[in-house]
């Protein structure tokens, strides 16, 4: 696949295990409890060990559309965003927005907290059932939009799960930018 430079930042999509990545901060595709799930939040949880959920428990949840971020702990990532997408009911109550304010919050947080390297999931595309083709546009769009505000931002990752979504992700992300070699 082929990565895409958009201002500073590297932008690319790869298909494997988020929990492998050595990043500055992975983003959970978390449910509002914080406190760990099935999917990708499942998988973060067990990788991380028993202190990520203690900090989730002192964090009083989340809400749709917003993240928070949290340590790493046992994950090669030294932290993990958790952002918590929307349930797909049809497209008419705000998934869209709300998908989108996933991924915005997600580089907000980098900002904020000085990080560099982040890796999105394809939030809400599991269980929550967001059409994968969808939230590919929404989460590529929304990144670009969104990097020139964290200028320290300096690495993207579309970490997908299957080869299917990194396809669709892939085709969202040739739109923008101009290849790295």
């Amino acid at each position: 696949m082929t990565a895409r430079r958009i201002g500073k930042a590297r932008l690319e999509v790869i298909v494997t295990d988020i929990t492998t990545l050595r990043v500055d901060a992975i983003v959970n595709a978390a449910n509002s409890s914080l406190l760990g799930g099935g999917g990708v939040d499942g998988a973060i949880h067990d990788a991380a060990g028993p202190e990520l959920l203690a900090e989730c428990r002192t964090l009083n949840g989340c809400e749709t559309g917003d993240a928070k971020i949290t340590k790493g702990y046992r994950l090669p990532a030294k932290h993990v965003i958790h952002a918590i997408g929307p349930i797909w009911y049809g497209g008419d109550r705000g998934e869209d927005a709300h998908l989108a304010s996933c991924y915005r919050r997600g580089i907000e947080l980098c900002r904020s907290n000085n990080l560099a390297s982040v890796a999105f999931p394809a939030i809400s595309t599991g269980v929550y059932r967001f059409p994968a083709d969808r939230a590919a546009k929404i989460a590529v769009k929304t990144v670009v939009d969104a990097l020139p505000a964290a200028p320290g931002v300096t690495q993207v990752i579309f970490c997908c799960f299957s080869p299917q979504s990194g396809e669709l992700h892939q085709e969202v992300l040739d739109s923008f930018g101009s290849p790295c070699a």
